[in-house]
């Protein structure tokens, strides 16, 4: 990917260190952002203020540590921090509540941990990217668009006090 992901992070959330290595190398192998990867979600949500751009965050973070948050809390708190983050949940739970209830406090998907989950994350990070880049290309024409139709605004305005300007100076015959 492009070199100026590069300041941009990807946060991993899983209390499961093997799965986070794993997650890891696939990405940092196939897109250019700075991993970070925790194994709970109050560590990731003390640096929201690096913000991330995409965070991949665990379903069920409280398996190791009881009094952990679920990911759904950790998923309400890092959208409150930082809107613009987009998160996906990875859960090891095939459940339509689990996946709907992530959905309805902001996640950008969801996935199934099992043998196709990292190719599917990394279909869901192209489509995140892809999506930052065209809302980029968007606020750019957008820029363009007003600054051309401030400049012709301009042109005509200075048309018309032109034309006044010539017809009151214009020699009486």
């Amino acid at each position: 990917m492009a070199a100026e992901h590069k300041e941009q992070y990807i946060f991993l959330v899983d209390d499961e260190p093997i799965q986070n290595e794993m997650l890891k190398d696939h990405i940092s192998s196939r897109f250019d952002y700075q991993l970070k990867i925790y194994d709970d979600g109050e560590s990731a949500i003390r640096d929201m203020n690096l913000k991330p751009a995409i965070v991949v965050l665990d379903f069920h973070l409280n398996s190791h540590l009881p009094n952990a948050q679920n990911g759904v809390e950790v998923l309400k708190k890092i959208k409150a921090l930082n809107p613009h983050t987009e998160v996906i949940m990875l859960s090891g739970q095939d459940k339509i509540d689990v996946a709907i209830d992530s959905m309805k406090h902001g996640a950008y998907d969801y996935v199934i941990k099992g043998e196709t989950a990292f190719s599917r994350i990394e279909n869901i990070l192209n489509n995140i990217i892809e999506l930052h880049s065209l809302k980029s290309a968007n606020q750019t024409y957008r820029k363009i668009i007003t600054f051309l139709g401030i400049a012709v605004a301009a042109v005509i305005i200075i048309s018309i006090l032109l034309v006044n300007f010539m017809d009151v100076h214009k020699p009486k015959p």
